[in-house]
């Protein structure tokens, strides 16, 4: 007599939106594969029965992005494509209850920090003895390290604690765990991420400890690079500039989102730094970090934002000469403090604002990419794309900076290893080189 044999389900997860939802991905997929089930990670193969969507619901694009991949998904399904379809993450957190009555062709919705209830819909449990075993879908050379979540900041735009909570930090033993064991499958850069990384240790040290995390982390064998991302400006701790001197293994790169830089869009932002203080700050991490490589991103067409306001910011810009900037515009969003006020800048001036900002930043990128020709950097190779070997410097994260390309047919780099390169040329956004042998 035949017994009927149960089918794992084979699981397609799709990810939206920043690398702290990347993050979450890798550790559902994580605790699926230890349950046994087939998984992967933006499959084009078409061969799952069960998907699960991964949103972001941070601004107007993103949320678009997220409820367009939903109904795409909702289709293939409704045509037999796949068998059951759930949807997680940001987007699902803030809007469940509607998503579930205008795209009812989902099996279910779950917020941000539901995974437990995510496992028990697919009859997989949730496996405490994986926390810090995260699988990675990125290049096996580096990864994120979300080192807390949510936050306790109260900017009038933002939206991120209605959707991840108030801020969580992880314990640094776990963290420095996490570390040693991307480090033993062959890490060698981890990104540093949360909504703030200078909160982190105060609701479990009850002081910042950002800084003594950076010294565990960089005591960890096998990271060379460790970078930081997403530092909120005011009440910044200095601390961490020593650190960053300190420490060859953390890069002297800082990514410090400052978003406007005239005191009275900062104030309506409730920013609680001034543009005199951020100027401050600017000056003293150069002075305390002299190659530092200071990334920012800024945001136009808040509302009330004045046309002397947005030239106060690309004076500021011009003035700080940024070695990475971008722009994001302003996304009206119910249940943030500054719903409050009237969206009364029009799309068309937000996006001129955007561009006139980015286009002062394209030319301080040029100029600063072009003093760099002649000068030799260490640099950490990703992927070989077309004629080249694609790589980034200390001063460049993946997917948002500058890159160095090298002539495949003329030199061979090594994809996941360091070499020193020559930099030959350059243009805003590229770095072209030579390794030296």
């Amino acid at each position: 007599m035949k017994t009927k044999t149960l089918r794992k389900d084979k699981v397609n997860v799709i990810t939206l939106g920043c690398s702290k939802n990347l993050v979450d991905s890798e550790n559902l997929i994580t605790q699926l594969r230890g349950n046994d089930f087939e998984v992967s990670h933006e499959s084009q193969n078409d061969d799952a029965n069960v998907v699960i969507i991964n949103t972001c619901g941070f601004i107007d694009l993103a949320k678009q992005e997220s409820i367009d991949t939903i109904l795409e998904y909702a289709d293939i399904k409704k045509q037999g494509g796949i068998e059951k379809l759930y949807v997680t993450g940001c987007l699902s957190q803030r809007y469940k209850e509607d998503l579930e009555v205008e795209i009812p062709e989902v099996d279910a919705y779950f917020g941000t920090l539901e995974l437990p209830g995510l496992l028990a819909k697919l009859n997989a449990d949730y496996k405490h003895e994986l926390i810090g075993e995260r699988l990675i879908t990125t290049p096996q050379h580096y990864a994120y390290l979300k080192i807390g979540e949510g936050c306790n900041r109260t900017c009038s735009f933002c939206a991120i604690p209605l959707m991840r909570g108030g801020h969580v930090s992880r314990p640094i033993e776990e963290l420095v765990r996490e570390a040693q064991n991307l480090a033993r499958r062959g890490v060698k850069e981890i990104m540093l991420i949360a909504q703030e990384l200078t909160y982190y240790g105060l609701d479990l040290y009850k002081k910042r400890e950002l800084p003594r995390l950076l010294h565990a982390l960089a005591d960890v064998d096998g990271i060379e690079w460790i970078r930081l991302h997403y530092a909120y400006p005011s009440k910044f701790p200095a601390e961490i500039f020593d650190v960053m001197a300190e420490r060859p293994e953390i890069c002297n790169y800082l990514d410090m989102p400052l978003q406007h830089a005239s005191n009275g869009v900062l104030e309506r932002m409730r920013r609680q730094i001034t543009r005199e203080e951020t100027i401050d700050l600017v000056y003293l991490a150069r002075e305390r970090v002299p190659n530092l490589t200071l990334r920012t991103t800024m945001l136009v067409g808040f509302p009330g934002e004045t046309e002397q306001e947005f030239q106060e910011l690309c004076d500021f810009a011009e003035e700080m000469q940024f070695d990475r900037l971008g722009v994001f515009q302003y996304s009206h969003e119910e249940s943030t403090r500054a719903y409050d006020y009237e969206d009364d800048i029009p799309a068309e001036v937000k996006a001129e604002r955007a561009q006139t900002l980015m286009d002062i930043q394209q030319e301080i990128s040029h100029q600063k990419n072009l003093a760099k020709v002649g000068r030799t950097f260490k640099t950490l190779f990703d992927r070989k794309e077309g004629q080249y070997f694609v790589g980034r410097t200390e001063g460049d994260s993946p997917e948002v900076d500058n890159e160095v390309l090298v002539k495949a047919k003329k030199q061979y780099a090594r994809i996941g290893d360091f070499a020193q390169v020559k930099i030959i040329e350059a243009t805003e956004y590229d770095l072209f080189g030579e390794i030296v042998i």
